[in-house]
């Protein structure tokens, strides 16, 4: 069956592309990956140029695909590889550019080979095969699913590197305060602490789906995220663009919560979501209030999480901060196949040290969560 790559994801059809996921995670729904692309988040002049590779049958029908991407930085990617860039360069060895299997922006596990799983992996050796050919360094698989990692370990080539996150999980809590009698008495008071100084500010909140948002309120939005980067001195991975394209085109999935303080949003935090998981996205602030962060981010998910009956709540990839609030450690995989022999031998190495570090981390974790012993 032939082998096509696709520029823009404009050109297969949304059901097509659609068809060939397993699961409902909105992330690699076409509304998603289209979003991306047509409000120029990804695509000329970002370092993210993609290059969606296809399987399909003699009627053209998609078999299977990988989500692909020709990346000239490594930005957005949340498996970092800047040392290894590094390294190259010192040693007069070209990094960039390299080939990325991934959803943009977006650290979170799930499905990177569509379709047919083992069709999806022969095209990844179709890759690895051409990359000297096509002038790139690499080949990289981040935030995988079992299925890939099945398929990918012990594969010739593929370094597997493992990561942590941290994960809220739903026991059957009735509400908040059952989530809180759950926790140590020292911990319990604390969170409670928490949300009673932000509801001490005045703030209230009000949670959205996403036909329930205005323009005006995406402007907001918008703008509490951009800001989150312009205080480091960075520019926004996502356009203003990709927030009103996404609730035109996945609506159903984003859940949005506004803190105001009387009328006035202060505050917002943008997620998706699926039959089982909520997904913490992007937050912001445009006015610093002692607490909101944890509410915002934390509490008001985990509430969410419970009255909507999801399973797990993955707040995002950075943060100690949330194991004392009751996420627990989850450990992500990725696959890096490393075109230069030399680069490979010294990354196997380094990915062997820091395997047992993260493990020995995750585990050290699990120790400080703030659950009462059973």
């Amino acid at each position: 069956m032939p082998i096509q790559t696709i520029f823009r994801l404009a050109e297969i059809e949304p059901q097509q592309w659609d068809a060939l996921l397993t699961a409902p995670q909105p992330f690699l729904r076409h509304a998603f990956l289209s979003s991306l692309e047509d409000s120029r988040s990804v695509g000329d002049g970002t370092g993210w140029q993609p290059q969606h590779r296809l399987l399909v049958d003699v009627t053209g029908a998609p078999q299977a695909a990988l989500p692909l991407y020709r990346k000239s930085h490594s930005y957005g990617e949340y498996v970092f590889d800047w040392a290894w860039a590094d390294a190259c360069h010192r040693a007069g060895i070209g990094y960039y550019p390299k080939l990325l299997c991934a959803v943009p922006f977006s650290p979170v596990t799930g499905a990177r080979l569509l379709g047919n799983v083992e069709s999806a992996a022969h095209m990844l050796d179709q890759l690895t095969g051409e990359l000297a050919e096509r002038g790139e360094s690499s080949l990289h698989v981040n935030f995988t699913e079992a299925d890939a990692d099945a398929l990918l370990r012990g594969r010739d080539g593929w370094l597997e590197r493992v990561g942590c996150q941290f994960h809220w999980h739903n026991r059957g809590y009735r509400d908040f305060q059952d989530f809180l009698d759950a926790l140590t008495s020292r911990k319990r008071k604390q969170l409670r602490k928490e949300r009673e100084q932000v509801a001490g500010l005045g703030i209230a909140f009000e949670w959205r789906e996403g036909r329930q948002v205005s323009e005006a309120e995406w402007d907001f939005v918008y703008g509490c995220y951009a800001n989150t980067y312009h205080v480091r001195g960075q520019t926004p991975y996502l356009t203003r663009a990709f927030f009103s394209l996404l609730a035109e085109r996945m609506p159903q999935a984003i859940r949005l919560v506004l803190a105001k303080r009387g009328a006035t949003p202060v505050a917002m935090a943008f997620s998706l979501v699926d039959g089982q998981e909520l997904y913490g996205r992007y937050w912001g602030c445009l006015a610093e209030f002692d607490r909101l962060h944890f509410e915002t981010c934390f509490y008001q998910g985990i509430d969410q999480a419970i009255a909507a009956g999801l399973q797990r709540f993955d707040a995002g990839a950075q943060g100690e901060h949330k194991l004392i609030r009751g996420f627990e450690p989850v450990i992500t995989r990725s696959w890096h196949y490393l075109a230069h022999p030399g680069l490979r031998a010294a990354v196997a190495d380094f990915l062997l040290q820091e395997r047992q570090g993260v493990l020995a981390y995750a585990q050290s974790a699990r120790q400080a969560l703030p659950y009462r012993q059973a």
